[in-house]
């Protein structure tokens, strides 16, 4: 992207970065390009239409002011968002990636695949507003690839599932049906799952480093950053760091999507408010108890919806507390502002 003259001119982009201060970002229209530094206001903000002011994010439209220096001056609405509790002591929300159509949900094949880490990571996909797909990696590395696949799934009710070996270059070629042009893609997944070689296969080159594994099995950390990177006939994808853990974001609509046949169930239930613990006519207890569904997944269901309610309290005791100090601020500079200037205060 070429140096701009100081003109004043504005222009709007995407964000393929987000650093402390500053994102890097390209045209809107050719995200291709090279990126271009543009800073950002003093508290790293920047305000969307209706005036709340957020941290900028990969995939994000922003309205940038061209000139020796860029500076990006605010934020279009997201279209979609990926969005996690930002850490388990906070209620803080925080936005993995904005405006994805697609989101892959990374899981390896060796060791076995975690199917409660798949349910959470499936939540948070569909909580985005994109479309989930189950991507099962080292296929190469076990005697029943296949056999794997159908357990997750199971689990992964609604959603495309497909087993690859970025090795052996087998099951890659569904993942490429989906890079069509102006389609961004974001990639979730735990360290080692195989994340930034499965990024490297869809862009036919080396954008991400790759980690060996550990003795245990598990991965390094190779990613440690967000990227928005250009992959073949106009397509783009955003590589996350391996997560640990994912602090799920209250959203009751999600739960119902990863978990359609316990709230299919639940729908049979006597009682509306039926808890699924000791009362009459409980079709979700019944099905449980009869095989028809797996008492992992029942409890993986409680798990995350007693989270997520959780996050939900948190999340609304922190806006009431924004809002009571947002009010305290308006009171003080109202009664500044009826003393007027250099009056004594009372």
């Amino acid at each position: 992207m070429p140096r701009a003259v100081d003109d004043g001119g504005s222009s709007r982009a995407r964000v393929v970065r987000a650093d402390r201060g500053a994102v890097l970002v390209v045209p809107d229209d050719d995200l291709g390009a090279d990126a271009h530094r543009a800073d950002l206001p003093r508290d790293g903000l920047l305000a969307l239409p209706d005036g709340t002011r957020v941290p900028p994010t990969v995939g994000d439209v922003v309205d940038v002011r061209t000139g020796d220096v860029w500076y990006a001056t605010g934020l279009h609405p997201r279209r979609t968002a990926v969005v996690r509790d930002s850490a388990g002591r906070t209620s803080l929300e925080q936005v993995v990636a904005a405006n994805v159509d697609v989101v892959l949900v990374v899981e390896h094949l060796d060791p076995d695949p975690d199917l409660g880490r798949v349910e959470r990571l499936l939540t948070l996909a569909w909580r985005s507003g994109a479309r989930p797909v189950v991507v099962l990696t080292k296929t190469d590395l076990v005697p029943d690839p296949d056999g794997m696949a159908a357990q997750v799934a199971q689990v992964a009710l609604g959603v495309d599932v497909h087993a690859v070996s970025v090795v052996a270059g087998t099951g890659l070629d569904a993942l490429r049906a989906l890079l069509e042009p102006g389609v961004a893609l974001v990639v979730v997944g735990t360290s080692g799952a195989g994340k930034s070689s499965l990024v490297n296969a869809l862009a036919g080159r080396a954008v991400m480093a790759t980690g060996e594994r550990r003795a245990d099995g598990r991965g390094r950390h190779t990613t440690t950053h967000r990227e928005l990177v250009p992959l073949r006939d106009g397509a783009v994808l955003v590589d996350t760091p391996g997560v640990r853990g994912v602090g799920l974001v209250a959203a009751p609509d999600a739960l119902d999507a990863t978990f359609a046949d316990v709230t299919g169930l639940a729908e049979r239930c006597r009682f509306a408010d039926c808890a699924h613990a000791e009362e009459p006519g409980c079709a979700v207890r019944e099905a449980v108890e009869s095989g028809e569904l797996a008492p992992r997944r029942l409890a993986s269901w409680r798990r995350l919806a007693r989270e997520a309610a959780y996050q939900a309290r948190r999340t609304d005791a922190r806006l009431a507390a924004e809002e009571r100090a947002r009010w305290k601020r308006r009171t003080r500079e109202y009664h500044r502002g009826l003393r007027g200037p250099g009056a004594p205060r009372a």
